[in-house]
C-alpha cells in the first residue's frame, strides 16, 4: 500500500473525503469522431476509466499518465488541464468513503499488446454516448457523454 494510500485511509477514518486522479484515453477514429477507452474494474468488473492514488513526488497529471499504462495499457500525452471531477463512494473494508477524483484527458498514442494488468481487465474503445450508458457513476458518466476536446489540443508529454 503506497504511503499517499495510507495518508488517505487514515483521512477517511476522520470523516473527510479522499482524492484520487483518472484519466480517459482518448483517439480520433478514422471519420475525426473522438472515442475514449474504458477498461474493467478489478472486482465488479463494471467498465470505469483508469484512475488511483496521488503518487507522491509526482502530479495529479503525471499519476493519471501512470494509471492509465497500468490499467489500460496505453501511452500518450496527457492534456495539461484537468477536463473535470466527478465524485464516487469508494467500498473500503467495512465501510464507505467518498471520494474526489480529478480527471485527465490522455491522447493515446500507443496501445500495448501486453501491460501490467492485462490479465485482470477488458478494455473497450466506444463513442462517449456509448461509454457514458456503461458507466455507474452518474457524474463520470456526464463527464464523458459530454466530453469536448479543446482546439486545437494542447498536449505535451506528461
Amino acid at each position: 500500500m503506497a504511503a499517499t494510500k495510507k495518508k488517505a485511509v487514515r483521512k477517511a477514518k476522520k470523516g473527510e473525503r479522499i482524492r484520487q486522479v483518472a484519466a480517459i484515453p482518448f483517439r480520433l477514429n478514422a471519420r475525426g469522431d473522438i472515442e475514449v477507452m474504458l477498461v474493467t474494474s478489478r472486482t465488479t468488473r463494471r467498465f470505469i476509466v483508469p484512475k488511483g492514488w496521488p503518487m507522491k513526488g509526482k502530479s495529479g497529471r503525471k499519476a493519471a499518465t501512470i494509471e492509465a499504462q497500468e490499467e489500460a495499457g496505453v501511452l500518450g500525452k496527457t492534456l495539461k488541464q484537468p477536463a473535470g471531477t466527478y465524485s464516487y463512494w469508494k467500498r473500503l473494508a467495512n465501510r464507505f468513503v467518498r471520494v474526489d477524483v480529478i480527471v485527465y484527458l490522455l491522447e493515446v498514442t500507443e496501445e500495448l499488446a501486453d501491460w501490467q494488468e492485462a490479465k485482470r481487465r477488458q478494455r473497450a474503445w466506444l463513442a462517449p454516448a456509448d461509454a457514458a450508458m456503461l458507466i455507474d457513476e452518474p457524474d463520470l458518466s456526464t463527464l464523458v457523454k459530454t466530453l469536448k476536446l479543446p482546439q486545437p489540443v494542447p498536449v505535451d508529454q506528461a
